[in-house]
């Protein structure tokens, strides 16, 4: 009598049934994924935008009422002269990140005349959206001295706006402008 030899192999129809499940469960399983993700970073942006907002309620009420972007001077470690901020957006950056005296003048290191700040310690968060220049360079913030209410770009949306009269900051992204 000839020893039968077993046949341990899968057949065809089983390996489809395998696959086809496996399939069904990825298609289930991955638009989940990325609806995690988009929520994560919708999460992050609301908590930037928090963040920031109280930074800019704070330099107001120690600054007497004016918001962070007004034109003031800086004095760099080395010297003991200010000079002028470069713009606003450097003046909103700079304020809120070193620490500053009553007028909102800026200076890197903190002494009894520049007591206030830094009111946020690493300056001003990236955006979590998608960068959508055509360079993919994120701007960080677009800071304007206009009083009427702001409203994002159409494009490029990148990076935050601010308004130095009103302390208005917002998302530049029109999807999430109202946020």
């Amino acid at each position: 009598m000839k020893p039968t030899i077993p046949n341990h192999g899968f057949t065809l129809v089983e390996l489809l049934v395998v696959i086809i499940i496996i399939g069904i469960l990825a298609a289930v399983a991955i638009p989940q994924f990325g609806q995690s993700s988009r929520d994560a970073k919708i999460a992050a942006l609301d908590q930037d935008l928090a963040c920031v907002r109280s930074a800019i309620e704070l330099y107001r009420y120690q600054h007497s009422g004016t918001y962070p972007g007004t034109s003031a001077r800086h004095r760099d470690d080395t010297s003991t002269s200010l000079s002028a901020h470069a713009s606003p957006i450097d003046a909103f950056t700079r304020q809120l990140a070193l620490y500053s005296d009553a007028d909102g003048d800026t200076c890197a290191e903190k002494s009894t005349d520049y007591p206030y700040g830094p009111y946020l310690r690493r300056g001003i968060p990236k955006t979590p959206l998608p960068a959508a220049t055509a360079d993919g360079a994120e701007a960080a913030v677009s800071v304007t001295t206009d009083t009427t209410p702001l409203t994002a770009d159409t494009s490029p949306t990148t990076g935050w706006k601010a308004s130095s009269e009103t302390g208005e900051f917002i998302a530049n992204n029109p999807d999430y402008a109202s946020r």
